[in-house]
């Protein structure tokens, strides 16, 4: 079945409370969606006022998610996280908020672990050679250089 080109207030919200009950989603990515299918500016303010008043859509609840799953699953550093939420226009408070869900322990102890993998996987002979190819892969990573440079220079002194 074709996907109409035209969509009613009322089938677009119902879309989009899908679309969100799926998975957290930010206002950024409904709004895009919503332009996806052609919906006029005020229709989009209309659904977006409605899906926040309905609690299917909540920056922070997002923001806080989003943080805990990149650091989980993808192992990435603040200065990412931050990154990528500053592309989805996440306020600067619920940025601070979201960073707040990570245990300074245990964003220690993911970096330590991500090093020791990465350094074992490393067939550089050189040891500066190597150590640029770990201080790129953590910094690309978005972990902070002060914390990079500390932990290379732990593991190889």
């Amino acid at each position: 079945m074709q996907r109409p080109t035209t969509y009613t207030v009322d089938e677009a919200q119902k879309a989009m409370e899908i679309f969100c009950a799926y998975q957290e989603r930010c206002h950024y990515e409904v709004r895009k969606k919503l332009r996806e299918m052609r919906m006029i500016p005020q229709a989009i303010d209309h659904i977006l006022t409605q899906l926040i008043e309905s609690n299917y859509l909540n920056e922070e609840r997002f923001a806080k998610a989003f943080a805990r799953g990149k650091f989980r699953i993808k192992h990435w550093g603040k200065n990412r996280i931050v990154r990528e939420l500053k592309f989805r226009e996440i306020s600067k408070y619920n940025i601070e908020s979201a960073l707040k869900e990570i245990p300074q322990q245990d964003y220690l102890d993911a970096l330590d672990a991500l090093a020791k993998k990465k350094m074992d996987s490393i067939l550089e002979r050189s040891v500066l050679k190597k150590k640029k190819k770990l201080v790129d892969y953590l910094l690309y990573r978005g972990w902070e250089p002060h914390l990079v440079y500390d932990k290379v220079n732990e593991l190889m002194p």
